[in-house]
């Protein structure tokens, strides 16, 4: 299940986990899509803290094409 809000500065998209059978639940996402960039929060209970994650656009363009590629390195090229 997700949520998509939109928000005065930023797209937010949460995921939240559905669980499947035997599995245990993880905690929360939340995406929050900015101009100039990503960021990526997930609480972590060890640490009792949420954890950041900030992408660039080039590397939120970088991820959105190796979920569709196999096993190896690559650079993109940006077309003029």
């Amino acid at each position: 299940m997700f949520t998509i809000e939109h928000e005065f500065d930023a797209t937010v998209i949460t995921l939240v986990d559905d669980g499947e059978a035997g599995q245990p639940l993880q905690e929360d996402v939340t995406i929050a899509a900015f101009a100039e960039c990503v960021t990526v929060t997930q609480y972590d209970a060890r640490t009792d803290r949420e954890q950041v994650v900030t992408l660039s656009m080039a590397q939120l363009r970088d991820l959105a094409a190796a979920l569709d590629l196999p096993e190896g390195v690559y650079r993109l090229e940006r077309g003029d």
